[in-house]
């Protein structure tokens, strides 16, 4: 989750309500009868619930991977799936779980996904294994993709209009503080070692949370009538997530540990899944990816460009948050507050892009992509020049100005990718980016932080400038997409 995914949902939610005859009622039963203000704000504490647990998940891992390996006594080889095996579970299945809300009633998805993520935090919290927590965090991932959709859709169907605008005014803001506070709680808490569980309490808070969550949803979240006509290509997302495991697992593994039997079967058989689902998708009556879509070359840009720049942010996170404590030696703590403009900077580069998106178009995702690069080569001089004796202004320049750059291109990719799209594939189109943004943060955090382990026997500033390197080239190289995206980002009728 992310207020990249906030921003995408409130677009689609606004681009197809505000338009005579293309509601999202078109094909619904009848709308339920609209709440109370009172009603709304319950609903919506519920669903902030929700979405922070999850937003902080995908966050604070970044911070806790090396006490995690530390305690766990494996090897560093495991980082690289702390992250990836959320993150992908989550976007193969994102697209199918707001489905499933369809089918069978999105607030009764919502109560299944929240306590299932409540006994995979429980799961990870309590893990006396690396193989247990990954497999918690995998968990975490399937159930939080059966209740991320739901709040969204459940506030556009039962919010009457003016409540819906003044909800998401509060939402925004809110997640960006979840955003900024997720690292930093974590970092506290496993600096505080809390009743001497070290890093498990950055888990097991979310048995808190949920329990209150849920306690809140029995009692006021309202229900949406189910569409039982609704299609779901469960074997379509069930080979798009094997066959990404598979891949990535080849690929990571390989890298790390060597070239054997296995990592070179897990990499062929995660490319003939990957083939398989192509296949599925050519062929299902209802695809996780529309067909109308795939030939709208705007949208298959943005889907590239989309997939380049997330998964090199995601490996950055990482690789930041490890270079700052097996590298500069900084703590826990001390590391979630270095990260801090790096959050606040993407707030800021947000506002920027919704205030220029519009008038800029694609020229601002083309900005966006420049100052990112601006900002990693600020990173990669500080490495060359300073090395391990980095000043703390000296990160603080470059995660800002990485940060920047992220806002603006994160609002501003997804905007431009829906600019040229008809009403009625804009809900299908934001569910596909939505899913391909977890999935690149998944590939992205995997990829990357294998490259940098992978050097850190060369020493920790040759791993980190060959990781700068890759990132500067991936990032350059994705600036050829940008010309194929629409001129003008979508417009939001008021």
């Amino acid at each position: 989750m992310s207020i990249l995914f906030v921003t995408n949902m409130f677009v689609t939610i606004l681009f197809v309500t505000t338009r005579t005859g293309d509601t999202m009622t078109t094909t619904a039963p009848p709308a339920p009868p609209p709440l109370t203000a009172r009603a709304v704000w319950l609903t919506l504490i519920v669903v902030l619930l929700a979405d922070a647990m999850d937003l902080m998940d995908a966050t604070i891992a970044n911070v806790a991977a090396p006490s995690i390996v530390r305690e766990l006594g494996v090897s560093e080889s495991v980082i690289p799936w702390l992250g990836a095996s959320y993150a992908l579970a989550l976007g193969s299945l994102l697209v199918v779980g707001g489905r499933i809300g369809d089918k069978y009633g999105q607030r009764r998805t919502f109560l299944v996904g929240l306590i299932g993520f409540i006994v995979g935090s429980a799961l990870a919290g309590l893990a006396p294994s690396a193989a247990v927590l990954i497999t918690a965090r995998v968990l975490q991932g399937v159930f939080g993709a059966m209740l991320i959709p739901q709040g969204m859709a459940i506030m556009a169907a039962t919010f009457p209009k003016p409540m819906l605008r003044k909800a998401f005014a509060v939402f925004a803001p809110m997640l960006g503080v979840f955003a900024v506070a997720g690292p930093v709680l974590g970092g506290i808490l496993i600096d505080a070692d809390v009743f001497g569980l070290g890093w498990r309490p950055i888990f097991l808070i979310n048995v808190v949370l949920g329990g209150l969550a849920l306690v809140l949803a029995l009692r006021h979240l309202p229900t949406v009538p189910a569409r039982p006509s609704t299609r779901i290509d469960l074997i379509g997302s069930v080979l798009l997530a094997f066959a990404l495991f598979g891949l990535l697992f080849g690929l990571v593994t390989g890298s790390s540990d060597g070239w054997n039997g296995l990592t070179i079967g897990s990499t062929v058989v995660g490319v003939g899944l990957l083939g398989a689902f192509g296949w599925r998708q050519a062929r299902a009556d209802d695809p996780l990816l529309p067909r109308s879509l795939l030939g709208n070359r705007g949208f298959t840009s943005g889907l590239i460009v989309g997939l380049c720049v997330f998964a090199s942010f995601s490996g950055l996170m990482y690789v930041l948050s490890l270079f700052f404590q097996l590298g500069l030696g900084y703590t826990p703590t001390r590391t979630s507050l270095h990260l801090i403009p790096l959050t606040i900077g993407i707030i800021i580069g947000s506002g920027i892009a919704n205030a220029l998106i519009l008038t800029l178009g694609r020229r601002l995702v083309l900005l966006g992509m420049v100052a990112t690069i601006l900002g990693t080569g600020i990173l990669l001089l500080n490495v060359v020049t300073s090395g391990l004796g980095v000043a703390w202004w000296q990160n603080i320049l470059a995660t800002s100005v990485i940060g920047i750059a992220a806002g603006i291109c994160f609002n501003s990719v997804f905007n431009t990718a829906l600019g040229n799209l008809q009403p009625e594939e804009a809900g299908s189109a934001s569910g596909s980016l939505s899913a391909i943004q977890q999935i690149a943060n998944g590939i992205g955090s995997a990829l990357v932080t294998t490259l940098f382990i992978g050097g850190l026997a060369r020493g920790t500033e040759s791993a980190m400038t060959t990781t700068l390197i890759v990132i500067l080239a991936v990032t350059t190289l994705c600036l050829l997409a940008v010309p194929l995206l629409p001129r003008r980002a979508i417009h939001l009728e008021e």
